[in-house]
């Protein structure tokens, strides 16, 4: 054991994880009709969405600030005051989100280290009751 500290980017595999995960979530988001009303909130095509998660959740889970590099602060709130996201919505979000780690992210561990925040942060994008 060196004792040396790992970022969660790293833990769960780095980019090609998270490439995975952000696929899967689209994936689902598209195709899943529970999760109508949240992907009616999204663009047509979800390659921007895509890219743009992608690069945030590089940086968010400690690799290295691909989104604020690329964009500046993510002021995710003030970004998607466009999209009406209600209760349902954002449990749409949620499920999708969820199902995609469970599929892409090996460790259930570090699932359970990663869920809480983007729950908290799922919350925090509602707009609208």
């Amino acid at each position: 054991m060196t004792g040396e500290t790992i970022t969660l980017f790293e833990a769960i595999g780095g980019e090609n994880t998270i490439r995975a995960l952000v696929r899967r979530f689209y994936d689902l988001m598209d195709t899943l009709p529970e999760a109508a009303r949240c992907r009616a909130v999204h663009p047509s095509s979800l390659a921007g969405s895509e890219a743009k998660l992608l690069d945030y959740l590089i940086g968010y889970l400690g690799g290295p600030p691909v989104y604020v590099e690329k964009y500046g602060h993510p002021r995710l709130r003030s970004r998607h005051f466009g999209a009406a996201i209600g209760p349902q919505e954002r449990d749409e979000w949620m499920l999708c989100f969820r199902r995609a780690m469970e599929e892409t992210i090996e460790n259930p561990k570090l699932r359970d280290i990663i869920w809480p925040p983007i729950e908290r942060l799922a919350f925090h994008m509602q707009n609208k009751e």
